[in-house]
């Protein structure tokens, strides 16, 4: 035990928060996917910066790069919170340009800018982290794995239905763990066996990276380094990774379930809008669309999730009309709704309203997310859709009923969901 929390004192986190995201548009318009609103009161980058709190991990760099003035608010504001004066940090860093006039081109090349502060720090281990995923991970158990399997790489995996991985790294591991192939979002997926405790329904399911990886740092920096001189990518899942397998580097699969219960334990890569509003429903209904998922909760005293929240007024639920039973006209289930919202008379279901929204009477508001500072009219009906902050909706307005005419105004996404931008120039 004594070996493994020194282990974590050695550890680096480098959390990857520069990506575009350019499927979640227009959410990701004018802030980074790590900084896009999630679960009403949270951002997507406070799972993974909650998780390595939770693993004692108090050495964190955010490598950031597109539009990351509110990543960087978000956590100068909300993560303020380690001790420099033990070691512990938390420190935002843009594309160095020590070694060539670039931003980051992959995810391998934002480690490889970054030696020095590997080479000034010298961690024995580093663990290098998506900021754009929904989960709850200890990581001191995935470094404990790492250590007791003397790995060069371990890298983070689940369970996956086929049809739906090929756009994850599939990999293939034998019964020990070790890793033989790897390939980056493969047009035919190969399916791997499960345990006989899971609950598989008999679908078939590919063995997915998580995007969570612990790296001997020796092994990272010298990976990186070949790397940084090779016409690729300059990705981990489509050229480093391959390339460490085919050069014998042990590297190792760290399986992300629950064995007793024979479940997955919550993942989700917030990819697309059709996925975001997905993930946000899970959350506030606490069901998951498959019988092999475990839901995930918020409101663990043992792991917390914790963010950056300004608004501290209550929630204010107003009823002023009754139907003929003298029952109330206002209705609230299975939603998440955050703080300073105030709901007069309306329906919210299966939604998550975020903080500081105004919902008037007569307004029905189903499977959506509806983020901070929006003012909806009396008698608006939405449906599937997202609507960004500060958004004024007028009365009697209808969203998520009329493709066609939702289209000409709004982003749709191929599922359907309905996307309104961010003080919508339609709605001012």
């Amino acid at each position: 035990m004594n070996d493994l929390a020194s282990a974590i004192r050695n550890t680096i986190a480098m959390v990857l928060a520069g990506g575009e995201g350019e499927r979640l548009y227009p959410l990701t318009r004018d802030r980074a996917k790590p900084a896009v609103p999630f679960a009403g009161s949270l951002r997507l980058i406070d799972f993974t910066l909650s998780n390595c709190l939770n693993s004692g991990i108090r050495r964190v760099h955010v490598l950031t790069q597109y539009k990351s003035d509110s990543l960087n608010r978000h956590v100068r504001l909300g993560w303020n919170i380690f001790n420099p004066e033990l070691g512990e940090y938390i420190e935002v860093n843009p594309p160095q340009m020590r070694l060539a006039s670039t931003w980051y081109l992959g995810t391998a090349d934002a480690i490889y800018q970054n030696i020095y502060t590997l080479q000034k720090e010298q961690p024995e281990y580093v663990l290098v982290l998506s900021g754009d995923h929904v989960y709850g991970m200890d990581y001191s158990r995935l470094i404990g794995y790492h250590i007791k399997h003397d790995a060069d790489l371990t890298i983070a995996c689940m369970p996956t239905p086929v049809e739906s991985a090929g756009h994850l790294g599939v990999l293939r591991a034998d019964g020990e763990g070790v890793v033989s192939e790897f390939a980056e979002k493969p047009e035919n997926p190969a399916a791997t066996a499960l345990p006989p405790s899971f609950r598989s329904g008999g679908a078939e399911f590919a063995l997915c990276s998580m995007g969570v990886y612990v790296f001997k740092t020796e092994s990272l920096v010298r990976r990186v380094i070949e790397d940084s001189k090779q016409r690729t990518l300059h990705d981990f899942g489509r050229d480093v990774i391959p390339d460490m397998i085919a050069s014998g580097d042990r590297v190792m699969a760290y399986r992300f379930w629950d064995k007793k219960k024979g479940r997955l334990l919550y993942w989700r890569d917030i990819g697309t809008l059709d996925a975001y509003l997905h993930a946000n429903l899970e959350i506030a209904t606490l069901r998951t669309s498959d019988s092999c998922t475990e839901p995930l909760g918020l409101y663990s005293s043992n792991w917390p999730f914790r963010s950056y929240v300004s608004r501290s007024t209550p929630l204010n639920i107003v009823c002023n009309e009754y139907n003929d039973a003298g029952e109330p006209a206002v209705r609230i289930c299975n939603s998440l709704i955050g703080s300073g919202v105030e709901v007069r008379d309306s329906l919210v279901t299966d939604s998550v309203i975020g903080p500081g929204v105004h919902i008037g009477p007569g307004s029905c508001i189903k499977e959506s997310v509806i983020l901070s500072g929006v003012k909806i009219g009396r008698n608006v009906s939405i449906n599937r859709a997202i609507v960004d902050k500060y958004n004024s909706i007028p009365s009697g307005t209808r969203l998520g009923f009329d493709r066609r005419c939702d289209a000409q105004h709004f982003t749709i996404s191929e599922g359907g969901v309905v996307a309104v931008s961010k003080r919508m120039p339609l709605f001012q």
